[in-house]
């Protein structure tokens, strides 16, 4: 009799996650394993996979353990490992919520893009304290056909470069990476976000994911397009003095995101869990190199 794993699948604005419970992080899930999983026709499907352990049982997350005490591992739907994900936390979230880990209030989850405080309301939505946004120095270039745009470098704890442009169209299918120059502002690659405006403090956003292609959502991503709008539109909080709050479409759905003068941002939106079942361990085993 094979081993049988379980797994659950969720959802963050149709950004979905396979999402796989082991507390005391005693599976082994290689790159090939994790790719196989987030393979949309012979696995189970997802933009990526959020593995679940306590802080204290994995060694990059022994050192949060003290604030947080269930850790993000997160992967890419390539196996790759990645620092954070927007979406990701939330959905990681309502999963714990559902297992009976924690209730509707506040918590704290670790992740290697440090300790993220996270807001399950009643309502169903869930905010998540993004930090701060960093700028890096350096202009960069997104190309897509013969098409440039100067674009905005934000660090959200992973790389952005976020293109304002007049219509999402000319991002074009996004099936590869879009070229970004220099090449060696993001060595370990880049998000890069297409935007348009929809309204006040209000836009549009696609994005290609290192990692995973085009997804319907990107929760850091729609934090980089709120901020890098508001530096455009004269709306840093830390000049104003005041919080600067955007609505972003993106593909599967709205998100709103807010700065604080403090430099903080958070982000809310919906979380969904859609399934759960098991995974044939033999399989993964055999899929895992």
């Amino acid at each position: 009799m094979s081993t049988r794993i379980a797994f659950l699948k969720g959802h963050g604005t149709e950004n979905d996650f396979v999402i796989v419970p082991d507390p005391e992080n005693t599976l082994d899930l290689p790159p090939a394993a994790v790719a196989a999983l987030c393979d949309r026709r012979a696995g189970i499907g997802g933009d990526g996979l959020l593995h679940v352990v306590r802080s204290a049982a994995h060694p990059e997350a022994r050192g949060m353990a003290a604030e947080a005490e269930w850790f993000m591992d997160y992967r890419n739907a390539d196996g790759s490992v990645a620092e954070m994900c927007g979406n990701g936390v939330r959905v990681f979230a309502r999963y714990l919520e559902r297992a009976g880990h924690v209730g509707a209030g506040d918590l704290a989850v670790a992740t290697r893009g440090g300790v993220k405080r996270v807001h399950l309301a009643k309502d169903g939505d869930v905010t998540v304290g993004m930090g701060r946004a960093r700028f890096p120095e350096g202009e960069v270039t997104v190309s897509v056909g013969g098409r440039s745009w100067s674009a905005r470098n934000v660090n959200m704890g992973n790389p952005h470069a976020v293109a304002f442009v007049d219509d999402l169209a000319h991002a074009g299918a996004l099936l590869t990476a879009p070229p970004v120059a220099p090449a060696s502002a993001y060595p370990d690659g880049v998000n890069v976000e297409f935007v348009v405006d929809r309204g006040p403090r209000h836009v549009a956003m696609r994005v290609h994911e290192r990692g995973s292609g085009e997804t319907r959502s990107c929760g850091t991503g729609a934090c980089a397009v709120a901020v890098a709008a508001g530096r455009r539109d004269g709306a840093d909080p830390a000049v104003t003095g005041a919080a600067s709050t955007y609505t972003v479409d993106v593909p599967g759905g709205r998100l709103v995101i807010t700065e604080y003068p403090g430099g903080e941002i958070e982000m809310t939106g919906p979380a969904v869990i859609v399934a759960e079942g098991e995974i044939d361990g033999e399989w993964l085993r055999g899929v895992g190199g």
